[in-house]
């Protein structure tokens, strides 16, 4: 297979196969952070969960890896970043850690979504790191697009692994214990710093950037990037083409938030059996494995289908597909048509950002693409965060929302006439 060869060949470099140890462990102990926080807010037996609690934990944790990025860059061209991949490693663990003590001290809410906050922060820098450090280890324009493909794709594999580790912890410690949802968060921060010793391997200068490069100050440059990301909007405004591409992704991530936000209030308290911490639990984490399974499949059919229908026309159809499979599956409010449904949204929404990823790259000038794909992942988290809003005010206490399943089924429908199913 391409795949296995090609990453036999980067194997073979030593400074690559360190770097992506960092990557993984890294994006691993992110998983188990992640769901251990999403278990804590919604599963914990000490707490009345509400879908307003659901949508802040989103902001939480999505907000600032968006709002963060685009000036991320900045500094990351002044301090070596082998150096930030250690003290924000590091950093990560000692602020999980303390996440930990938060739990069993049963601490104000805003207090400990400030310790997440921290945390999420930190990952903005330490993730733009990994992605900057790599031409440093990978030589050759050939080899360096075969890294850009699989790396991030294991750290990808690597926190969805994080996830369910993080899901089997907390199925097999005690039921009903703060310690539990502790004892996971903890297991998090462990990763966290073995992340950052696997750093030690390498050399403080190998990750760049040279010394000896001349920079402009700090404040011009974080200036001149905001400067950058208002021309972006503007040259996005001149491509209609692509702008149209991006409001149909986003409206569609919108649609798959606020699913998410009714399928955790149903994991939570009306599929419970009898159990609402153990037996949601488990039902949630086969929800993320079978969505999971529709994200694989989307990168399998998606390059046959763009080539039917092109990658506008693939978009239109996977909106289209959703919005008559979600209400036939999703409003009868059972585990197993719901699971299909998680199936589809997963195949739908990563279909379309495949294919909108392809678009956007065609349609927009490469000067600008970087600054583009920026606002595409600032566009891209904050619908995810405003559907748990917008589920927040719509959702009754057990998930049961007719009136949710049948607008996500209209907005899909409305992203249709966005796109047109024109063949290629």
């Amino acid at each position: 297979m391409p795949v296995v060869r090609d990453l036999r060949v980067l194997l073979r470099l030593r400074d690559f196969r360190r770097l992506l140890a960092v990557r993984l462990l890294s994006q691993t102990a992110d998983g188990v952070y992640q769901v251990a926080l999403a278990t804590y807010v919604v599963f914990s037996p000490e707490k009345e969960t509400s879908a307003a609690a659901i949508a802040s934990a989103m902001a939480v944790l999505l907000l600032p890896y968006s709002l963060l990025g685009p000036f991320a860059g900045v500094l990351l061209d002044r301090w070596r970043r082998r150096q930030v991949l250690l003290h924000g490693n590091l950093l990560r663990g000692a602020l999980a850690a303390g996440t930990a003590v938060l739990v069993l001290a049963d601490v104000p809410d805003w207090l400990f979504y400030a310790s997440a906050l921290s945390v999420t922060a930190v990952n903005r820098f330490v993730l733009a790191g990994l992605s900057a450090a790599l031409p440093r280890v990978v030589h050759g324009p050939e080899r360096l697009v075969m890294a850009n493909a699989l790396s991030p794709t294991a750290g990808t594999l690597a926190a969805t692994a994080g996830g369910g580790l993080a899901f089997l912890l907390r199925l097999a410690a005690p039921a009903g214990e703060a310690a539990a949802d502790a004892l996971t968060v903890l297991f998090g921060a462990v990763v966290y710093i073995a992340a950052a010793l696997a750093t030690l391997r390498m050399s403080p200068g190998l990750l760049g950037p040279d010394p000896s490069q001349v920079r402009p100050g700090l404040l011009q440059v974080l200036a001149s990037t905001a400067r950058g990301l208002a021309a972006g909007l503007r040259h996005l405004g001149r491509r209609p083409s692509a702008a149209r591409t991006l409001a149909a992704m986003t409206l569609m991530r919108f649609n798959y938030g606020a699913l998410t936000v009714m399928v955790l209030m149903l994991c939570r308290y009306a599929w419970g059996n009898g159990d609402e911490e153990t037996g949601g639990l488990a039902l949630l984490g086969l929800a993320v494995a079978v969505s999971g399974a529709g994200f694989f499949a989307a990168a399998v059919i998606t390059p046959w289908a763009v080539g039917r229908f092109g990658t506008v026309g693939w978009i239109g159809v996977c909106a289209g597909g959703a919005a008559v499979l979600v209400p036939a599956l999703g409003l009868p409010f059972r585990p197993a048509p719901m699971l299909a449904a998680a199936f589809v949204l997963g195949l739908a929404t990563q279909g379309g950002k495949i294919a909108t990823d392809t678009a956007v790259q065609a349609a927009v000038d490469d000067a600008y693409r970087g600054r583009i794909f920026s606002l595409y992942d600032v566009l891209f988290n904050v619908a995810f965060v405003g559907a748990a809003g917008v589920a927040a005010l719509m959702l009754p206490s057990d998930g049961r929302s007719p009136a949710l399943v049948v607008t996500v089924a209209l907005v899909y429908a409305a992203v249709i006439p966005v796109t047109g199913l024109r063949r290629r």
